[in-house]
Protein backbone atom coordinates (compact mmCIF):
# COMPACT_ATOMS: atom_id res chain seq x y z
CA UNK A 1 0.00 0.00 0.00
CA UNK A 2 1.55 3.40 -1.24
CA UNK A 3 -0.35 6.35 0.61
CA UNK A 4 2.32 8.66 -0.91
CA UNK A 5 1.70 10.79 -4.25
CA UNK A 6 4.35 10.59 -7.24
CA UNK A 7 6.02 13.38 -8.87
CA UNK A 8 3.90 13.39 -12.04
CA UNK A 9 0.69 13.26 -9.37
CA UNK A 10 2.37 16.31 -7.29
CA UNK A 11 2.69 17.83 -10.88
CA UNK A 12 -0.72 17.67 -11.77
CA UNK A 13 -1.97 18.93 -8.30
CA UNK A 14 -0.15 21.84 -9.07
CA UNK A 15 -2.18 22.33 -11.98
CA UNK A 16 -5.26 22.12 -9.88
CA UNK A 17 -4.04 24.46 -7.76
CA UNK A 18 -3.15 27.55 -10.45
CA UNK A 19 -6.53 26.77 -12.47
CA UNK A 20 -8.39 27.37 -9.23
CA UNK A 21 -6.51 30.44 -8.50
CA UNK A 22 -7.64 31.99 -11.53
CA UNK A 23 -10.61 30.66 -12.13
CA UNK A 24 -13.08 30.40 -9.35
CA UNK A 25 -14.66 33.36 -8.81
CA UNK A 26 -15.02 34.92 -5.19
CA UNK A 27 -18.91 34.79 -5.38
CA UNK A 28 -18.95 30.78 -6.14
CA UNK A 29 -16.75 30.80 -2.76
CA UNK A 30 -18.80 32.95 -0.84
CA UNK A 31 -22.05 31.10 -2.21
CA UNK A 32 -21.24 27.98 -0.88
CA UNK A 33 -19.84 28.81 2.27
CA UNK A 34 -23.15 30.41 3.32
CA UNK A 35 -24.95 27.70 2.09
CA UNK A 36 -27.45 26.45 4.83
CA UNK A 37 -29.04 23.58 2.16
CA UNK A 38 -27.78 20.05 0.70
CA UNK A 39 -27.18 21.65 -2.88
CA UNK A 40 -26.31 25.24 -3.20
CA UNK A 41 -28.08 27.49 -5.23
CA UNK A 42 -28.89 26.33 -9.15
CA UNK A 43 -27.10 29.24 -10.59
CA UNK A 44 -24.13 29.31 -8.24
CA UNK A 45 -23.48 25.27 -9.17
CA UNK A 46 -24.30 25.62 -13.38
CA UNK A 47 -21.65 28.91 -13.13
CA UNK A 48 -19.00 26.68 -11.82
CA UNK A 49 -20.14 23.79 -14.20
CA UNK A 50 -19.83 26.40 -16.92
CA UNK A 51 -16.76 26.98 -16.03
CA UNK A 52 -15.45 23.22 -15.95
CA UNK A 53 -16.61 22.31 -19.12
CA UNK A 54 -14.92 25.19 -20.92
CA UNK A 55 -11.64 23.57 -19.43
CA UNK A 56 -12.94 20.10 -19.89
CA UNK A 57 -13.03 18.94 -15.97
CA UNK A 58 -16.75 18.77 -15.16
CA UNK A 59 -17.19 15.01 -15.33
CA UNK A 60 -14.10 13.03 -14.63
CA UNK A 61 -16.28 10.29 -13.69
CA UNK A 62 -17.72 10.23 -17.15
CA UNK A 63 -15.55 8.18 -19.80
CA UNK A 64 -13.79 10.24 -22.53
CA UNK A 65 -16.16 9.72 -25.10
CA UNK A 66 -18.68 10.89 -23.64
CA UNK A 67 -16.51 13.96 -22.28
CA UNK A 68 -14.54 12.94 -19.59
CA UNK A 69 -10.98 13.62 -18.24
CA UNK A 70 -9.71 9.82 -18.57
CA UNK A 71 -7.75 10.68 -15.07
CA UNK A 72 -6.89 7.69 -12.29
CA UNK A 73 -8.20 7.44 -9.33
CA UNK A 74 -5.58 9.48 -7.83
CA UNK A 75 -5.96 11.92 -10.21
CA UNK A 76 -9.75 12.70 -9.57
CA UNK A 77 -9.24 12.21 -5.63
CA UNK A 78 -6.55 15.15 -5.71
CA UNK A 79 -9.04 17.37 -7.96
CA UNK A 80 -11.66 16.89 -5.71
CA UNK A 81 -9.31 17.67 -2.65
CA UNK A 82 -8.45 20.78 -3.99
CA UNK A 83 -11.89 21.70 -4.93
CA UNK A 84 -12.84 21.42 -1.33
CA UNK A 85 -9.72 23.62 -0.26
CA UNK A 86 -10.46 26.45 -2.45
CA UNK A 87 -13.94 26.75 -1.45
CA UNK A 88 -15.64 25.26 -4.53
CA UNK A 89 -18.88 24.14 -4.65
CA UNK A 90 -20.24 20.42 -5.59
CA UNK A 91 -22.22 19.88 -8.87
CA UNK A 92 -25.22 18.93 -8.16
CA UNK A 93 -25.13 15.41 -8.56
CA UNK A 94 -28.67 14.29 -9.94
CA UNK A 95 -27.82 14.44 -13.36
CA UNK A 96 -24.23 14.43 -13.68
CA UNK A 97 -23.79 11.60 -11.77
CA UNK A 98 -26.49 9.74 -11.16
CA UNK A 99 -28.71 9.72 -14.12
CA UNK A 100 -25.55 9.94 -16.67
CA UNK A 101 -24.15 6.66 -15.71
CA UNK A 102 -27.20 4.75 -15.89
CA UNK A 103 -27.98 6.34 -19.92
CA UNK A 104 -24.67 5.18 -20.69
CA UNK A 105 -24.92 1.85 -19.83
CA UNK A 106 -28.77 1.33 -20.55
CA UNK A 107 -29.66 4.15 -22.70
CA UNK A 108 -30.46 3.82 -26.40
CA UNK A 109 -27.75 5.28 -28.95
CA UNK A 110 -30.48 8.18 -29.59
CA UNK A 111 -30.73 8.49 -26.02
CA UNK A 112 -27.05 9.27 -25.23
CA UNK A 113 -26.92 11.50 -28.09
CA UNK A 114 -29.83 13.55 -26.71
CA UNK A 115 -29.72 13.71 -23.28
CA UNK A 116 -25.76 13.53 -22.52
CA UNK A 117 -24.54 16.50 -23.90
CA UNK A 118 -27.73 18.65 -22.25
CA UNK A 119 -27.00 17.31 -18.99
CA UNK A 120 -23.30 18.23 -19.24
CA UNK A 121 -23.38 21.88 -20.33
CA UNK A 122 -26.41 21.78 -17.84
CA UNK A 123 -29.33 23.03 -20.71
CA UNK A 124 -31.60 19.99 -18.70
CA UNK A 125 -31.83 20.30 -15.02
CA UNK A 126 -32.75 16.58 -13.76
CA UNK A 127 -34.30 15.86 -10.56
CA UNK A 128 -35.19 12.27 -8.99
CA UNK A 129 -37.96 11.20 -8.58
CA UNK A 130 -37.73 7.57 -6.22
CA UNK A 131 -39.28 8.16 -3.05
CA UNK A 132 -43.04 8.29 -2.31
CA UNK A 133 -44.99 8.56 0.65
CA UNK A 134 -45.46 4.95 1.29
CA UNK A 135 -42.00 4.13 -0.14
CA UNK A 136 -38.89 5.35 1.13
CA UNK A 137 -36.63 3.06 2.46
CA UNK A 138 -38.78 0.47 0.95
CA UNK A 139 -38.59 1.78 -2.15
CA UNK A 140 -39.87 -1.70 -4.07
CA UNK A 141 -43.28 -0.81 -2.79
CA UNK A 142 -43.92 2.14 -4.87
CA UNK A 143 -47.10 2.70 -6.87
CA UNK A 144 -46.33 5.96 -9.21
CA UNK A 145 -48.01 3.95 -12.22
CA UNK A 146 -47.51 4.12 -15.47
CA UNK A 147 -50.18 2.32 -17.66
CA UNK A 148 -49.35 1.47 -21.52
CA UNK A 149 -51.69 3.84 -24.24
CA UNK A 150 -49.76 2.93 -27.36
CA UNK A 151 -46.56 4.23 -28.19
CA UNK A 152 -47.17 6.35 -24.53
CA UNK A 153 -47.53 5.91 -20.77
CA UNK A 154 -50.49 7.31 -18.61
CA UNK A 155 -48.62 8.28 -14.95
CA UNK A 156 -50.58 8.76 -12.32
CA UNK A 157 -49.46 9.45 -8.56
CA UNK A 158 -46.83 10.86 -6.77
CA UNK A 159 -43.10 11.29 -5.67
CA UNK A 160 -41.84 12.77 -2.37
CA UNK A 161 -38.63 14.68 -0.68
CA UNK A 162 -38.01 15.29 -4.57
CA UNK A 163 -35.03 17.78 -4.21
CA UNK A 164 -34.39 20.90 -6.78
CA UNK A 165 -37.73 19.58 -8.52
CA UNK A 166 -38.94 23.62 -8.28
CA UNK A 167 -36.03 24.48 -10.45
CA UNK A 168 -35.86 21.20 -12.57
CA UNK A 169 -36.91 20.85 -16.07
CA UNK A 170 -36.95 16.87 -16.34
CA UNK A 171 -36.90 14.53 -13.66
CA UNK A 172 -35.96 10.64 -14.26
CA UNK A 173 -38.79 8.36 -12.13
CA UNK A 174 -38.97 4.96 -11.06
CA UNK A 175 -43.39 3.15 -11.55
CA UNK A 176 -44.95 0.71 -12.00
CA UNK A 177 -45.50 -1.35 -15.10
CA UNK A 178 -46.36 -4.35 -13.12
CA UNK A 179 -48.47 -5.45 -10.47
CA UNK A 180 -48.41 -8.89 -11.05
CA UNK A 181 -45.08 -10.36 -9.57
CA UNK A 182 -42.93 -9.92 -7.12
CA UNK A 183 -42.25 -5.24 -6.50
CA UNK A 184 -39.43 -5.53 -8.04
CA UNK A 185 -40.09 -7.14 -11.16
CA UNK A 186 -42.79 -5.07 -12.48
CA UNK A 187 -40.65 -1.51 -12.05
CA UNK A 188 -39.83 0.29 -15.28
CA UNK A 189 -37.47 3.75 -15.56
CA UNK A 190 -38.90 6.74 -17.03
CA UNK A 191 -37.57 10.39 -18.26
CA UNK A 192 -40.34 12.81 -17.79
CA UNK A 193 -40.49 16.32 -18.86
CA UNK A 194 -41.48 18.35 -15.94
CA UNK A 195 -43.51 20.99 -18.47
CA UNK A 196 -45.47 18.16 -19.32
CA UNK A 197 -49.45 18.76 -18.78
CA UNK A 198 -50.67 16.98 -15.57
CA UNK A 199 -47.06 17.47 -13.13
CA UNK A 200 -47.83 19.32 -10.34
CA UNK A 201 -44.72 20.54 -7.67
CA UNK A 202 -46.08 21.29 -4.56
CA UNK A 203 -43.23 22.77 -2.05
CA UNK A 204 -42.13 21.11 1.33
CA UNK A 205 -40.47 23.71 3.54
CA UNK A 206 -37.66 22.74 5.70
CA UNK A 207 -37.38 23.07 9.34
CA UNK A 208 -34.23 25.67 8.50
CA UNK A 209 -37.16 27.66 6.24
CA UNK A 210 -35.95 26.48 2.96
CA UNK A 211 -37.71 25.13 -0.32
CA UNK A 212 -35.08 21.90 -1.50
CA UNK A 213 -37.75 19.55 -1.38
CA UNK A 214 -41.09 18.85 -3.10
CA UNK A 215 -43.62 16.37 -3.58
CA UNK A 216 -44.52 15.85 -7.49
CA UNK A 217 -48.08 14.67 -8.45
CA UNK A 218 -48.72 13.57 -11.89
CA UNK A 219 -51.88 13.61 -13.36
CA UNK A 220 -52.52 11.39 -16.33
CA UNK A 221 -49.33 12.52 -17.95
CA UNK A 222 -48.48 11.27 -21.13
CA UNK A 223 -45.13 9.94 -21.34
CA UNK A 224 -43.42 8.48 -24.96
CA UNK A 225 -42.30 5.08 -24.79
CA UNK A 226 -39.17 6.07 -26.04
CA UNK A 227 -38.35 7.85 -22.91
CA UNK A 228 -38.26 4.92 -21.09
CA UNK A 229 -34.92 3.70 -19.96
CA UNK A 230 -33.83 0.14 -21.03
CA UNK A 231 -36.69 -2.64 -20.72
CA UNK A 232 -39.98 -2.57 -19.35
CA UNK A 233 -40.23 -4.11 -16.01
CA UNK A 234 -36.15 -4.14 -15.20
CA UNK A 235 -36.02 -0.68 -13.94
CA UNK A 236 -35.22 -1.41 -10.34
CA UNK A 237 -31.83 -3.13 -11.81
CA UNK A 238 -31.08 0.42 -13.39
CA UNK A 239 -32.34 1.90 -9.95
CA UNK A 240 -29.55 0.04 -7.88
CA UNK A 241 -26.88 0.98 -10.64
CA UNK A 242 -27.86 4.25 -9.75
CA UNK A 243 -27.42 3.87 -6.23
CA UNK A 244 -23.96 2.59 -7.13
CA UNK A 245 -23.15 6.03 -7.99
CA UNK A 246 -25.14 8.29 -5.24
CA UNK A 247 -24.01 6.41 -2.28
CA UNK A 248 -20.43 4.37 -3.15
CA UNK A 249 -17.18 5.90 -3.95
CA UNK A 250 -17.19 9.35 -2.55
CA UNK A 251 -13.99 10.68 -0.45
CA UNK A 252 -15.36 13.18 2.07
CA UNK A 253 -12.52 14.27 4.28
CA UNK A 254 -11.49 17.38 2.39
CA UNK A 255 -14.95 18.73 2.42
CA UNK A 256 -15.16 18.01 6.06
CA UNK A 257 -12.22 19.55 6.90
CA UNK A 258 -13.21 22.77 4.96
CA UNK A 259 -15.47 22.98 7.34
CA UNK A 260 -13.98 22.12 10.32
CA UNK A 261 -11.50 25.15 9.55
CA UNK A 262 -14.72 27.31 9.36
CA UNK A 263 -15.80 26.37 12.73
CA UNK A 264 -12.22 26.48 13.93
CA UNK A 265 -12.70 30.40 12.47
CA UNK A 266 -16.04 30.37 14.53
CA UNK A 267 -14.55 29.78 17.47
CA UNK A 268 -11.42 32.26 17.18
CA UNK A 269 -13.76 35.04 16.95
CA UNK A 270 -15.80 33.94 20.49
CA UNK A 271 -13.04 34.42 22.03
CA UNK A 272 -11.89 37.31 20.75
CA UNK A 273 -15.18 38.71 21.67
CA UNK A 274 -15.11 36.97 24.88
CA UNK A 275 -11.68 35.81 26.95
CA UNK A 276 -13.74 33.98 29.01
CA UNK A 277 -15.54 31.84 26.25
CA UNK A 278 -14.93 28.07 26.69
CA UNK A 279 -12.23 29.00 29.54
CA UNK A 280 -12.53 25.23 30.46
CA UNK A 281 -12.02 23.20 27.29
CA UNK A 282 -15.11 21.94 26.66
CA UNK A 283 -15.91 22.82 23.36
CA UNK A 284 -12.04 22.65 22.45
CA UNK A 285 -12.23 18.99 23.31
CA UNK A 286 -15.00 18.12 21.26
CA UNK A 287 -13.16 20.07 18.35
CA UNK A 288 -10.31 17.66 19.15
CA UNK A 289 -12.33 14.40 19.26
CA UNK A 290 -13.82 15.33 15.17
CA UNK A 291 -10.10 16.07 14.07
CA UNK A 292 -8.56 12.96 15.33
CA UNK A 293 -11.74 11.17 14.15
CA UNK A 294 -11.29 13.15 10.48
CA UNK A 295 -7.82 11.82 10.19
CA UNK A 296 -8.77 8.29 11.08
CA UNK A 297 -11.32 9.10 8.24
CA UNK A 298 -8.45 10.60 5.72
CA UNK A 299 -5.78 7.42 6.30
CA UNK A 300 -9.32 4.95 5.07
CA UNK A 301 -9.59 6.84 2.36
CA UNK A 302 -5.87 6.60 1.33
CA UNK A 303 -5.84 2.81 1.80
CA UNK A 304 -9.05 2.51 -0.25
CA UNK A 305 -8.07 5.07 -2.69
CA UNK A 306 -4.60 3.06 -3.23
CA UNK A 307 -6.57 -0.35 -3.51
CA UNK A 308 -9.06 1.00 -5.90
CA UNK A 309 -5.80 2.56 -8.38
CA UNK A 310 -4.86 -0.81 -8.31
CA UNK A 311 -7.98 -2.59 -9.50
CA UNK A 312 -10.05 -2.80 -6.71
CA UNK A 313 -13.20 -2.01 -5.60
CA UNK A 314 -13.96 0.09 -2.35
CA UNK A 315 -16.45 -3.05 -1.73
CA UNK A 316 -18.00 -2.58 2.35
CA UNK A 317 -15.58 -0.18 3.37
CA UNK A 318 -18.09 2.50 1.64
CA UNK A 319 -20.83 2.34 4.05
CA UNK A 320 -17.84 2.49 6.84
CA UNK A 321 -16.91 5.84 4.91
CA UNK A 322 -20.42 7.11 5.14
CA UNK A 323 -21.27 6.48 8.38
CA UNK A 324 -18.09 8.41 9.88
CA UNK A 325 -18.48 11.15 7.26
CA UNK A 326 -22.11 11.62 8.58
CA UNK A 327 -21.17 12.02 12.46
CA UNK A 328 -18.26 13.95 11.54
CA UNK A 329 -20.63 16.71 9.91
CA UNK A 330 -23.11 16.30 12.17
CA UNK A 331 -20.72 16.50 15.15
CA UNK A 332 -19.04 20.07 13.34
CA UNK A 333 -22.87 21.25 13.20
CA UNK A 334 -23.47 20.55 16.65
CA UNK A 335 -20.34 22.15 18.05
CA UNK A 336 -21.33 25.23 15.74
CA UNK A 337 -24.52 25.72 17.07
CA UNK A 338 -23.19 25.26 20.75
CA UNK A 339 -20.38 27.97 20.18
CA UNK A 340 -23.37 30.39 18.61
CA UNK A 341 -25.47 29.78 21.88
CA UNK A 342 -28.38 32.03 22.22
CA UNK A 343 -27.73 33.86 18.47
CA UNK A 344 -28.95 30.17 17.48
CA UNK A 345 -32.43 31.08 18.07
CA UNK A 346 -32.57 33.64 15.78
CA UNK A 347 -32.42 32.58 12.24
CA UNK A 348 -32.64 35.81 9.19
CA UNK A 349 -35.78 35.59 6.78
CA UNK A 350 -34.40 33.98 3.55
CA UNK A 351 -35.82 34.76 0.20
CA UNK A 352 -37.96 32.00 -1.19
CA UNK A 353 -35.59 29.05 -3.35
CA UNK A 354 -32.68 27.68 -2.16
CA UNK A 355 -31.23 30.55 -0.26
CA UNK A 356 -27.45 31.66 0.28
CA UNK A 357 -27.37 33.08 3.72
CA UNK A 358 -25.91 36.56 4.17
CA UNK A 359 -22.79 35.13 5.86
CA UNK A 360 -21.58 31.56 7.03
CA UNK A 361 -22.86 32.67 10.90
CA UNK A 362 -26.28 33.24 9.25
CA UNK A 363 -26.21 29.59 7.70
CA UNK A 364 -24.59 27.57 10.80
CA UNK A 365 -28.48 26.71 12.49
CA UNK A 366 -29.96 26.07 8.84
CA UNK A 367 -26.91 23.88 8.09
CA UNK A 368 -27.61 22.31 11.17
CA UNK A 369 -31.02 21.43 10.91
CA UNK A 370 -30.57 20.32 6.97
CA UNK A 371 -28.11 17.82 8.22
CA UNK A 372 -30.10 15.72 10.23
CA UNK A 373 -31.44 14.40 7.12
CA UNK A 374 -28.07 13.47 6.27
CA UNK A 375 -28.44 9.76 8.33
CA UNK A 376 -31.51 8.99 5.97
CA UNK A 377 -30.30 10.01 2.34
CA UNK A 378 -27.97 8.02 0.35
CA UNK A 379 -28.38 4.88 2.51
CA UNK A 380 -30.02 5.16 5.90
CA UNK A 381 -27.38 4.88 9.19
CA UNK A 382 -29.41 1.63 10.18
CA UNK A 383 -28.91 0.35 6.57
CA UNK A 384 -25.08 1.05 6.34
CA UNK A 385 -24.51 -0.72 9.96
CA UNK A 386 -26.08 -3.97 8.50
CA UNK A 387 -23.73 -4.15 5.56
CA UNK A 388 -21.19 -3.93 8.04
CA UNK A 389 -22.45 -6.29 10.20
CA UNK A 390 -22.83 -8.93 7.04
CA UNK A 391 -20.16 -8.20 4.99
CA UNK A 392 -17.40 -7.27 7.45
CA UNK A 393 -18.28 -8.75 10.60
CA UNK A 394 -19.71 -11.80 8.89
CA UNK A 395 -22.97 -11.61 11.37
Amino acid sequence: MNLNFSHKELQFQDEVRQFLAENLPTNIIEGTANNGSVFVEKDIALEWQAILVKKGWAVPQWPLEHGGTDWTPTQKYIFSKECYHAGAPMLIPLGLLMLAPVIMAFGSDQQKAEYLPKILSGEHYWCQGYSEPGAGSDLASLKLKAESDGDHYIVNGSKIWTTHAHLADHIFCLVRTDSSGKPQHGISFLLIDMAAPGVIVKPIITMAGDHEVNQVFFDNVRVPVSNRIGEENKGWSYAKYLLEFERGGGFNSDRIRHELNHLRQLIADAKTNDPQFDRHGDIERQVARVEIDLKALEITELRILSSVSGGSTPGPESSIMKLTATHLEQSINEIAVDVLGYDGFVMDPIPKGNPVRANYRNAIVPRYLNNRAASIFGGSQEIQRNIIAKMVLGL
